[in-house]
């Protein structure tokens, strides 16, 4: 648990990661223990194909989560991963499923569905407008960026989706696989009064949180119908939104806030954040309306 810089209470979460119980290099136990140490409140499990039902031991979460997947490995013809957070029991997914069965099956257990690495994926926003009721996307994938992957970013394609109407809550995951520096990295930092599952998983449907590798940022509105970003201190402030020449960069030494009143024809706003180390964090979406 941290106070961030209102006062909020709000916890370290990541929510995609693997084991030994599908590919991933260490225990169930290993994996949280890791995690653990390096001050998570929360993560979810989530092995391809196996259902984690998740526990709470002494302040710790697990919450209960799954990956699924579907398509080719051409991704011409879709690839999608799924990953399912929370659900009351186990999704009544089978192989050879779409992506929108299976989250059908995810949202029916109570769960969360979210829309894994899309850039990874090679995901479009012709293959994504038709998927309905996912819960988020990631923004940011760790291990999408290690070993024989270099694809780690899904800003242009959270974009593009933007400018079709389209605003998913932002993540930034690890999905750990290897425990090699694609561990403890990416996650997200949730406003909620408890770290148990019956209050985390209702702040990350409601988009409670922050995605970050360290750096705090948060994205508000002022009553002038300007936009503040606050942060911890950085050296690269960025706002991102429907219009390709309106993209705003404060850059400075230690700078903590910058302000930016859109354009009429702004649909939506996003902040980034870099420090002083080349760590990132991301803001959710604020949509300001479906305008061209």
């Amino acid at each position: 648990m941290q106070l961030d810089m209102f006062g909020k209470t709000r916890y370290k979460v990541n929510l995609h990661m693997h084991t030994t119980l599908s590919d991933g290099q260490l225990t169930p136990a290993e994996a949280v223990q890791r995690y653990r140490n390096a001050g998570y409140d929360a993560v979810a499990l989530t092995d391809h194909w196996f259902f984690g039902h998740g526990g709470e031991e002494d302040g710790f979460t697990v919450l209960p989560g799954v990956e699924y997947d579907c398509g080719t490995g051409n991704a011409c013809r879709g690839v999608y991963h799924i990953v399912g957070i929370g659900m009351r029991y186990e999704p009544s997914v089978k192989k050879g499923m779409s992506a929108q069965g299976i989250i059908d099956a995810i949202k029916k257990a109570g769960g969360l569905a979210v829309l894994a690495h899309p850039a990874w994926s090679l995901n479009t926003p012709e293959q994504i407008l038709p998927l309905k009721h996912v819960d988020a996307t990631e923004i940011y994938n760790t291990v999408s960026g290690k070993h024989m992957s270099r694809r780690p970013d899904a800003s242009l394609i959270v974009d593009m989706l933007g400018c079709r109407g389209r605003y998913y809550p932002l993540l930034a995951t690890d999905d750990a696989h290897y425990y090699d520096g694609d561990e403890c990295a990416s996650w997200i930092m949730v406003e909620a009064a408890d770290v148990s599952p019956e209050f985390l998983i209702p702040a990350i449907r409601a988009g409670r949180f922050y995605a970050t590798q360290g750096p705090e940022v948060h994205l508000l509105q002022q009553e002038d119908g300007s936009f503040a970003v606050r942060c911890s201190p950085c050296r690269e402030i960025v706002l991102y939104s429907n219009l390709a020449w309106t993209t705003r960069v404060f850059t400075g030494e230690g700078i903590t806030e910058a302000v930016y009143t859109p354009r009429s024809s702004e649909a939506f706003l996003r902040a980034e954040v870099v420090d002083e180390n080349g760590l990132r964090a991301w803001s959710n979406i604020v949509v300001l309306g479906e305008k061209k």
